[in-house]
């Protein structure tokens, strides 16, 4: 199935690649959902419609790389929410594809909010929570709105896991325990690995698991590894892990990240910080500022930002990096970990993340500079067509899809 795309040629504005320098008076133009020219002198085909951003800014479609949006729907109650399959241990044959429902209200909030595309993973009740899947934040159905499934596996070390399985009274009810179902689960996906090969080589019979399938890709560095997780020693455990294992490691989260900050740097791990905007609810939160990001950017970690969606309104992940900057962290780094930082580190890059020729005609226009909370999304592009657009006091989608206002 392949999401509709369109043609556009967006005008005179001030437009902000992030991956380059800032054009004024620019163009970005879009044939076909591709963004096929992006500069001061751009020569527009006949029959393009063309869109005036005179006065207003123009930036790339910003990336959550952390999120629930759609399998934690928003007024739903238990009825709407499949974030955690919390039956088993090791869920990493689970996948959040399989639960995401399209007409979430945090799929309009996520447009408004200049958000048009989103990893969406799943919770952070298991050691191993299933496998997460990039997407578009507009389709009809999700199969049309996805840019790569899967895109990684999510791992839970800390207070989650301990908790919800400590309450059932079994295996793993302590942080040694979680670190033993990974282990374990890692342990078994290389015997199975070397089974199967084995088999494959004598072209026998081998009866496949889909559990270690799965973990078999992470060993092989197909799939990163997401590792939720809060406290310096529990990301000093989720180093330790891929140390051991040899795959390649994202910490999600990172709320003691700071404290690791030169570790983290020279090992070239990836931190994708947040939620920035919450209370220091449980023990692991207690050292959360909303300087961490910028002090991790200037220690050299890649960082974006996340908002965990519904944990913080997905359409507030620019105000986190309006405050992150307040608090110490550069401008540049703030959209870059809104954008080029996220579309990298979860092996997007070929797709979103910036306004340069050959990647998706995913683009917004705000009415000011969108570090700014007074600035509004006004109008949203994604693969070229537009999906949201601020008008008569109320954002609306302007397609063919459905007419959704708020």
């Amino acid at each position: 199935m392949t999401q509709l795309t369109g043609s556009v040629a967006i005008t005179g504005g001030r437009v902000v690649p992030v991956d380059g320098p800032i054009i004024e008076n620019g163009t970005v133009l879009v044939t076909d959902g591709v963004i096929t020219a992006v500069g001061a002198d751009v020569a527009v085909p006949d029959g393009v419609p063309v869109v005036d951003a005179t006065g207003r800014w123009v930036l790339p479609g910003f990336i959550d790389a952390h999120a629930h949006v759609g399998i934690d729907e928003e007024s739903q109650g238990w009825a709407g929410n499949d974030t955690n399959e919390m039956t088993d241990p090791n869920g990493a044959r689970m996948r959040a594809l399989d639960a995401i429902n399209p007409a979430d209200e945090g799929f309009k909030d996520a447009l408004s909010g200049g958000v048009t595309a989103v990893v969406v993973k799943p919770g952070s009740g298991n050691p191993i929570g299933g496998q997460t899947v990039a997407i578009k934040t507009w389709g009809r159905i999700i199969d049309e709105m996805v840019l790569m499934a899967p895109c990684s596996v999510k791992s839970a070390l800390g207070e989650n896991p301990k908790r919800v399985y400590g309450e059932k009274k079994q295996l793993p009810s302590t942080r040694q325990g979680v670190a033993a179902v990974i282990r374990d689960a890692m342990t078994k996906a290389q015997d199975y690995r070397a089974k199967r090969d084995a088999a494959a080589s004598k072209e026998e019979p081998f009866d496949r698991d889909p559990t270690s399938e799965v973990l078999v890709r992470v060993l092989d560095g197909e799939l990163p590894w997401c590792q939720h997780t809060h406290r310096a020693d529990d990301i000093a455990t989720s180093i330790r892990l891929a140390d051991e294992f040899g795959y390649r490691l994202i910490v999600n989260h990172a709320t003691e990240g700071f404290l690791l900050a030169d570790v983290l740097a020279e090992r070239n791990i990836p931190c994708i910080v947040g939620p920035l905007f919450t209370s220091r609810s449980k023990v692991e939160l207690r050292e959360r500022t909303l300087a961490n990001p910028g002090r991790l950017a200037k220690a050299g970690v890649e960082v974006a930002l996340t908002t965990d969606h519904p944990v913080v309104p997905i359409n507030f992940l620019i105000h986190q990096a309006t405050l992150a900057v307040k608090e110490g962290m550069t401008r540049e780094d703030a959209l870059q970990s809104l954008t080029v930082n996220p579309a990298r580190m979860m092996g997007l890059a070929d797709r979103v993340g910036s306004l340069t020729q050959g990647l998706d005609g995913d683009v917004v226009i705000w009415d000011g500079d969108p570090l700014d909370v007074m600035s509004r999304a006004e109008r949203v592009f994604v693969s070229g067509v537009s999906v949201y657009e601020w008008r008569d006091g109320q954002g609306v989608t302007t397609t063919p899809y459905r007419q959704l206002s708020r």
